[in-house]
C-alpha cells in the first residue's frame, strides 16, 4: 500500500492509501478513455504517462519490489496531474485521488 498526500487546487490536502493494482487499474482506464492520448494509434502521440505493469513474485519479495515502485508511481502522478485538463481533471482522475472510506482507518501495516 502507497501512502500519498494530495494538495487539491482550493489548498485542502489529505492523505489517502492505494494499492499497486489500483494504479494499474486507474491506468488501463485512462488508456481505454483516451486511445490516442495513450498512442494506441500511434506511439509518438502518447501524452498519458506509461506505469511498470504488473508483475509475479514470491511473498518474501513484496518490500523490495514496492520500494523499487516508488519512485515509477511519484514520476507518475506528477506526470498524470501536467496533463492537459480534459485529462487530468477527467472523472477518472479525480475519484482516484479522492478519500474514501477507507482511507479514514488506514491498514496498519
Amino acid at each position: 500500500v502507497y501512502i500519498i498526500k494530495v494538495s487539491w487546487s482550493n489548498g485542502a490536502t489529505e492523505v489517502i492509501y492505494r494499492r499497486y493494482s489500483k494504479f494499474f487499474d486507474l491506468q488501463m482506464q485512462m488508456l481505454d478513455k483516451f486511445p490516442m492520448e495513450g498512442g494506441q494509434k500511434d506511439p509518438k502521440q502518447r501524452i498519458i504517462p506509461f506505469l511498470p505493469g504488473k508483475i509475479l513474485f514470491r511473498r518474501s519479495h513484496i518490500r523490495d519490489v514496492a520500494v523499487k515502485r516508488l519512485i515509477p508511481i511519484d514520476e507518475y502522478c506528477k506526470a498524470l496531474i501536467q496533463l492537459p485538463p480534459y485529462i487530468s481533471q477527467c472523472e477518472e482522475v479525480l475519484q482516484f485521488f479522492e478519500t474514501r472510506p477507507d482511507d479514514l482507518s488506514p491498514p496498519k501495516e
